[in-house]
């Protein structure tokens, strides 16, 4: 438990529990990580938000895109049911062996300022702020920035024209996100025609 040790490693929230599943304790859960393999398998700890209940995974299976757990102590449907609306949490990887492996939360990519690539594909001059990152969104197939879009992006634009997108999003691929620096503050974009309203 970390109680109220201020060098307590951060928590990231990973899912939420719903209804329970059959009779054996086991619940269904909404989950918010994209790590579902790794943080519910059997031995995990997951915890609530204020640290004052730590549940252990005993198990986790998948039914039609669905993620369902049982944890240890939570052995039928009454005990199962008391869950439902309860949010756990997990502690936060390490940021530089994330760093090493590419890895980001979404806390680290939001706020940074999106420049266009040196050698972008479009072929034009690299270092142009595009805007800023103000949001992620879990994609079907990977994960969406949201930025908000700088008004002078393109020469000639008027960014106070209604017909002007104010947003656009982009996916957090490497060939489209190449580089990011939090450190700097920024991160670098390569997008295709089309993807940046203004841009080709």
């Amino acid at each position: 438990m970390h109680g109220n040790d201020p060098q307590q490693r951060e928590l990231l929230r990973v899912c939420r529990i719903g209804r329970a599943q059959g009779l054996k304790g086991e619940v269904n859960v909404r989950i918010t990580t994209d790590e579902p393999g790794r943080r519910f398998s059997p031995g995990s700890s997951l915890r609530t938000s204020d640290d004052s209940h730590e549940y252990i995974v005993e198990g986790a299976r998948t039914f039609k895109d669905r993620w369902i757990l049982r944890f240890e102590g939570i052995d039928n449907r009454d005990a199962a049911e008391a869950l439902n609306g309860i949010e756990l949490y997990g502690e936060a990887d390490d940021p530089e062996e994330m760093a090493r492996e590419d890895a980001w939360y979404p806390k680290d990519l939001i706020g940074l300022e999106a420049r266009l690539a040196d050698d972008n594909v479009l072929g034009i001059p690299g270092g142009k702020v595009l805007g800023q990152v103000v949001d992620v969104i879990d994609g079907p197939a990977q994960s969406l920035l949201k930025l908000r879009l700088a008004g002078d992006r393109v020469a000639g634009t008027d960014a106070t024209d209604e017909n002007t997108p104010t947003t656009a999003l982009v996916p957090f691929v490497d060939p489209i996100v190449p580089d990011i620096d939090p450190a700097e503050g920024t991160l670098t974009i390569n997008p295709p025609g089309g993807l940046i309203p203004g841009l080709g």
